[in-house]
Parts: structure tokens; sequence; C-alpha cells
């Protein structure tokens, strides 16, 4: 669905920009959050490049058809690409299906293509840190979009059994210097950015649990890793400290942070105002079954999350419903804990098997090789039926119907973000503007993110369209500034590493 107007800026497409190489000139970049595809604008011989992934792969392959069919080259490449590449290659037209980073294969792919004798599958593979490429922001349109991205660390070091992240992007974490990190935030904010996505798997890639296994283990390299990689990590915020105060950062990150004051003013005083923190559930029942037990439950959770927003960081939860251990009075309970727990946003997703996960491999090894078909095609490949006929849920529930979750869920979804709560939550802001932008973001956020994505009825999705497509071009002027072309980038303030201590919720400096 295009909106005319996007959130944050989609990294990926820039960062492929600069990956282009020279001779072939600066690449048209087509983002379909802004604007569809017009095909007319494909000439013969030209090469167009496809990011996909599960959600948008459908998509993906018409607009790959209709490329091709103008005498185009056509590389796919993302996580969907990466795991299905021979799907990619049989229903997208593809010549040329990439897995893994796209920063040095892609130079390849394009030359290849020019050449006329393309492989049909690259392996771009982990890329080192040493070898991110930054992303070309010239070439963003101006005004389209309300917040900047800048990605400072790659993997998880986490197995989460709905996530694919700690399986293709790898569990050590690969972390860029902040030398290039604070280029790239500099360059954005001469542009007129001032808020910022940290946009990282996690932003807390090292815990005070794996140092301290590390040292169990007795494997010293990884111990001086891990506290190079802390450092690092202090060195960066230190530095977005030193940034115009205007500036504004938000990330994602692990709730083992929490335990880590030290870190959080840190956080604090680089000015990251918020996070998007993987509650998931709010019972040990359900932290176990998504592999997540390294999270609370009950109180602790409230105080854990509590702890974030005592230090300066707003919340975003995210919640997971449909989980086996789930029953009618979850709902309730996860809605009562946000309220207890101050959360500033939360989003509500159904529990939905995604490929390269474990809770996927499980769900499509229960079908016993002979799953459903819904319009010929199997469930285990839900992505290629049409979204107005794909379910909305694929894993059965002990004593819910996937109608029963779906109203449920769509019920915390209205009443967390009903225009009272939404106004008791927006006094967090220090002004007028702030608070404007803070209630136009969070309806901005609900509808696209609930009634598009969980509303079943024809009639409410293309209402919750029109009404997001309404609300982003207030939202973006809210959060223009002022470019300032002048901009320096700040020295490096080296900083010391605290030291641990016994008590986790405690370091000494």
């Amino acid at each position: 669905m295009a909106f005319g107007t996007a959130v944050i800026t989609p990294r990926w497409l820039y960062v492929l920009a600069a990956a282009t190489p020279e001779e072939f000139g600066d690449p048209v970049i087509w983002d379909e959050t802004l604007e569809h595809f017009d095909p007319l604008q494909v000439q013969e011989g030209d090469v167009v490049g496809i990011g996909v992934h599960t959600g948008n792969a459908l998509r993906g392959y018409e607009v790959g058809r209709l490329a091709r069919e103008r005498g185009a080259w056509v590389v796919y490449g993302g996580i969907h690409s990466t795991l299905y590449p021979e799907e990619i290659l049989e229903r997208g037209s593809a010549h040329v299906a990439v897995k893994g980073d796209g920063d040095q294969i892609w130079a390849k792919a394009i030359r290849d293509c020019v050449k006329g004798s393309p492989e049909r599958i690259y392996e771009g593979g982990r890329v080192p840190p040493e070898h991110f490429l930054p992303a070309r922001w010239d070439l963003l349109p101006k005004g389209a979009y309300m917040w900047a991205s800048v990605q400072t660390v790659r993997g998880c070091p986490k197995h989460c059994s709905f996530c694919s992240v700690w399986r293709t992007d790898g569990q050590k974490p690969r972390q860029r210097t902040s030398d290039v990190v604070i280029d790239e935030i500099v360059q954005l904010r001469r542009l007129g950015f001032r808020f910022i996505a940290l946009a990282d798997d996690n932003f807390y890639p090292v815990s005070f649990t794996d140092i301290k296994l590390a040292e169990r283990q007795g494997n010293a390299e990884k111990v001086a890793n891990y506290h190079a990689i802390r450092e690092e990590r202090y060195e960066l915020m230190a530095r977005l400290a030193d940034l115009p105060g205007d500036m504004n950062f938000f990330t994602q990150i692990t709730m083992e942070a929490a335990e880590d004051l030290e870190f959080l003013a840190a956080m604090k005083k680089a000015r990251i105002r918020g996070a998007l923190v993987g509650v998931e559930a709010v019972t040990p029942e359900g932290l176990k079954e998504v592999y997540k037990d390294f999270n609370y439950a009950g109180e602790e959770l409230v105080q854990r999350l509590q702890a974030f927003r005592d230090n300066g960081v707003h919340v975003l939860g995210s919640f997971i419903f449909g989980l086996a251990s789930d029953r009618q009075i979850t709902f309730e309970a996860t809605q009562a804990l946000a309220r207890r727990a101050k959360l500033t946003f939360a989003q509500f997703v159904m529990l939905t098997p995604f490929p390269g996960t474990v809770d996927f491999d499980k769900w499509e090894k229960g079908f016993g090789g002979n799953p459903p078909m819904v319009e010929g095609i199997p469930i285990t490949r839900y992505w290629l039926i049409p979204a107005h006929k794909r379910p909305k849920m694929f894993m059965p529930h002990p004593t819910m119907s996937s109608e029963e979750l779906r109203q449920r869920t769509q019920g915390v979804w209205d009443e967390f973000y009903s225009f009272k709560a939404i106004w008791e939550r927006s006094s967090c802001t220090p002004n007028l503007r702030a608070r404007l932008a803070f209630i136009f973001i969070s309806k901005l956020y609900r509808q696209m993110y609930a009634s598009t994505g969980i509303a079943t009825d024809s009639a409410r999705r293309s209402k919750a369209n029109n009404w997001a497509r309404w609300l982003a071009k207030p939202t973006q002027k809210l959060f223009q500034a002022k470019p300032m072309p002048e901009l320096q980038a700040p020295a490096r303030r080296p900083k010391q590493q605290p030291q641990l201590s016994n008590d986790p919720l405690r370091v000494i400096s």
C-alpha cells in the first residue's frame, strides 16, 4: 500500500545504491511505500533489483514479471531470496537470486548481467563489519520520510523460536565502528533529519550473562572480544550525546539491558529516547514456548520495563498472541501489564510461523508432507496465497478459534490506542508540538499495523488505509527539522569500559 509518505527510510535500498558500480551512474530507487512501481520507466537492458521479505514476496514477484516483460535483467535479494532462491527464480521471473548480504555481491551481479552471463544464484554471505557500506543518503527524495535509519550492528546472540535473524544474520554480533555510524548520522542531520532509528537486530549485543558464561568457559579471547564490543557501544553513545541537542534516537533491544543500569544511563545521555523491546508473553509458560525464558514475567517484568522508562528510554513493547498457553484471560492480563509498566507504545501480533524460524520448521513438519491447500497453494507457502484469501492464523490453538484470537487481538489494539489512552500517554512529551506528534504517530502506527494487518473485512482495511494516508502527511511535517549543512562529526571520546560487579543490577565505573 502506497501512502505517499513513509515513517522510516528503507536503508537497504540506499546501501545497494552505494554498492552500485560508478560506471553505471546513479541508480533509480523505487520505494512502493511512497509510490507504486511504474513498469513504463523500465527500458530494455536495465538491471532491476527487487528486495523481498516473506510479507511482500507476492507483490515482488509481480514487479519482477513486469520488469522482465520490459526486457530488463531481474535480480532479487532480501531475506526471502536468501531462504527460497529457487522459488524466486521460478515465480518471480528472476534471472538472479542473491542470498545473504548485498554490500559486496551486488556489484558482481550487475556486471554479470550487463555482460549477459549472470549466475542463477549468488552467495553474498555475512559481510564482516569493516565491509558494511554506508548508505547513499544523497539520493533520498526530499520530504518523503519522517525518520531516517542507520545500522550499527547485524546479528543477534539470542535464539528466539519466532525469529529468523539469528539464523540468517548470525548469532555473532557484527558491529560497525562509531566513526562510520556517526558520519552517516551527521549526513542525515545535514539533510534535516533529527529522528534517527538505529535499525539493529539488537542494540545490546553483549550482556552480563554472555560475559560471565565466557568467563566460566575460560574463553579469554571471547571475553576480550565481548569487552571490545561493549567499549565500542559506549563510545558510540558518548558521541551521539555530542550531536545537536534536537536529535532523538530509537532502537531495538532485549530485556536484559534493563539489568545494566550503566548502559541505560549511557542511552539516556545519548538521547536514545525509545526502544522496541520484545516482551512476547507475560507468563513463564509463554516465554518458555518461544525460547525466551531469559525474559521476566509478572511483577519482575513490570519492574524491568519501568527501569527503561526511569532512565528516559520509552518502550515500544512487542507482544505475541496465539501461543498454546494463552487463554482468554491472557489478553486482559497483557493489557493490564502494558498499563502498569507505563509502556509508551505497544504492538500486539498474532503468532505467525515465518520462514527461517524454529516455529516454521515445527509447523511445516507437523503436516507430514501433506499440508492443506488454499487456491491450489499449500498452506505452508501461505505468502503465495492472495492477501484477501490468506488466513490470518496458521497454527491451531487448543482452546480458541482463529477468529476469536483475531477479534481479541484487535480488541487489545483498539483499547491501547483509544484516543483517551493515547492522550494520557502523550503527557510524557515536553511540549505541545511534541504532544501532537505523539498523538499523530500513535494513530498512524495503529492504522498501519493493526487495522490493515489484522482486519478481515475489506471495507475496514480500505478505511484504515485511507486514514493512514491522511495521517501520514501532517505527521511527517511535525518531524521535519531545519537542515544543518555545516554540521561536523564530533571527535572520538574514548570511554573506560565499566567493570562488572557481583550485583547484576550495578556496575562500577
